[in-house]
């Protein structure tokens, strides 16, 4: 390359926000246009639509247009129309033909397709960096005891290790569904033109692979009229269903920070912040604006919907203004997952006042009932009924599980045997001792005694954790991989467009 052609990509490097290695801030209209411009230029004189002296005259006047355009304070167009004069100005009338076969039509899709994929690689690395975080936690807390609620009540006892594989779950399914849209959003519309082609050999399987997409969207009709309103509503709604996760996360902490003697909380610093005038506060910082953020994202969702629906083909509705809603919204997803990895790097677990909290309680007793059918053949109704009579007695007398009265739980089991319905013959005696009791009521009991697959005991949580990390892996390079995929399109644009302008 020579020294003037590498001067000239050194400023436009320097001065375009583009995506470098690590760097996922997205490059602004002006700078897309410039990348699909060259790309133009290159697929167009290869195929003789425009002569190459005229290419060589046109690459100069993009690479002055483009520094000129890097100066401090300098304008920075956002439209086709008004960076074709700074072009022609430069490489005279002539340099037009290089939009030969091309329409604002089938740019503007372009600039939102190049956008929306960049977003949404974006929003696969942070939604991974915060999965990874959630099963950092998951592996630290695998054998905490904490409740877990069903109806807002306190139902069962869980691990904090079980209860958050259950959200890395959740999370794995959000970003498959950014897998699988990647492979409709990554189809290039360019060279569609206004909707039918042209009557120029334009070849659009070229200026995709320029672009670093997977081919074109087949149908010109479809790539500028129709494609942008539907992948606009795939892609917010896989950032919606993220949020809707994201704010459920949220409400479950608040559950536990909204209380007096709270289990977990958040570190103090960053995360909370300080009342007005009310020294006791530590305001949950970090936790209402995750909320918020998720809500800005489901508030993109339905306001991109509303623009989409109900308009004819090809209305500029769900395309105006080239950045709106979806890349938007899944700018705001991104930044939602980056607030959720700081909570959970930020969570402070309570591990003693946790398992205090679930032994204050009878949610233990479903596997009272459990325990009597599979160890003493008593039916489950009558262990349910029995189970249900100690939680009426204990919450009455202010008991909790553990301080039952041995006596008073062999009284109720008798009565309950001799309830009508039963048999007759039915024992009435407790089939259990008094040790074997207390520890089917227990939380680490009943937690060990699970046997089905995903439960919350020690095996299969680490199994669990070891499946998820390695999900998690698969899914790191997977971004990996179109991240080189994509930088190894712009280098090979950078080369071929050198390589014209070079060229004798």
């Amino acid at each position: 390359m020579r020294p003037v052609m590498q001067a000239v990509l050194a400023v436009l490097v320097s001065a375009m926000p583009a995506l470098a290695a690590g760097d996922e801030r997205p490059r602004d209209v002006f700078a897309r246009i410039d990348e699909i411009d060259r790309a133009s230029l290159v697929m167009t004189v290869e195929t003789g639509i425009v002569p190459p002296a005229l290419g060589r005259a046109i690459a100069k006047a993009l690479d002055q247009v483009a520094v000129d355009a890097a100066q401090p304070g300098a304008a920075r167009p956002d439209d086709y129309l008004k960076i074709e004069p700074l072009i022609t100005a430069i490489a005279g009338p002539d340099a037009s033909r290089m939009h030969a076969g091309r329409s604002r039509q089938d740019i503007i899709p372009t600039v939102l397709k190049l956008e929306e994929r960049d977003r949404l690689l974006a929003l696969a690395a942070a939604l991974d960096a915060a999965r990874a975080s959630l099963l950092d936690v998951a592996a630290r807390e695998a054998r905490t005891v904490i409740p877990a609620y069903t109806n807002g009540v306190q139902a069962q006892p869980t691990t904090l290790g079980h209860y958050l594989l259950g959200y890395a779950a959740a999370m794995a399914r959000a970003s498959d569904r950014l897998h699988e849209v990647w492979a409709r959003t990554n189809l290039s519309p360019l060279g569609a033109a206004a909707l039918g082609t042209s009557s120029f050999p334009v070849d659009r399987r070229r200026l995709a692979a320029l672009l670093g997409f997977d081919a074109p969207v087949e149908n010109s009709y479809d790539a500028g009229q129709l494609a942008p309103m539907d992948l606009g509503l795939e892609l917010t709604g896989a950032a919606a269903n993220l949020a809707t996760t994201a704010g459920s996360f949220a409400q479950d902490l608040y559950a536990q920070y909204h209380q007096t003697r709270p289990w977990i909380l958040l570190r103090e610093g960053a995360l909370t912040g300080p009342s007005s005038i009310m020294p006791q506060k530590r305001n949950p910082v970090a936790l209402y604006s995750l909320r918020m953020r998720a809500s800005d994202v489901v508030g993109g969702a339905m306001a991109f919907t509303v623009m989409a629906h109900n308009v004819d083909s090809g209305m500029p509705d769900y395309k105006r203004n080239q950045m709106i809603p979806p890349a938007q919204t899944l700018a705001a997803a991104t930044e939602m997952c980056k607030r959720w990895k700081a909570v959970l790097d930020g969570l402070v677990v309570d591990r003693a006042r946790a398992a205090d909290e679930v032994a204050a309680d009878y949610s233990t007793t479903t596997e009272l009932a459990d325990t009597l059918q599979r160890e003493a053949d008593v039916p489950f109704r009558l262990g349910h009924h029995f189970a249900s009579e100690l939680v009426t007695y204990g919450r009455s007398h202010d008991l909790r599980p553990a301080d039952l009265p041995f006596d008073e739980v062999k009284r109720i089991y008798a009565e309950a045997a001799a309830a009508p319905g039963l048999p007759q013959d039915m024992p009435k005696a407790l089939p259990l001792t008094e040790a074997r009791f207390r520890e089917a009521l227990s939380a680490t009991g009943m937690i060990a005694a699970a046997k089905g697959l995903g439960g919350p005991q020690e095996a299969e949580v680490t199994r669990m954790l070891g499946a998820a990390r390695d999900k998690l892996a698969d899914d790191r390079a997977w971004h990996a991989a179109k991240r080189e995929g994509i930088a190894a399109a712009r280098a090979g644009l950078d080369r071929a467009f050198a390589a014209l302008a070079a060229s004798p």
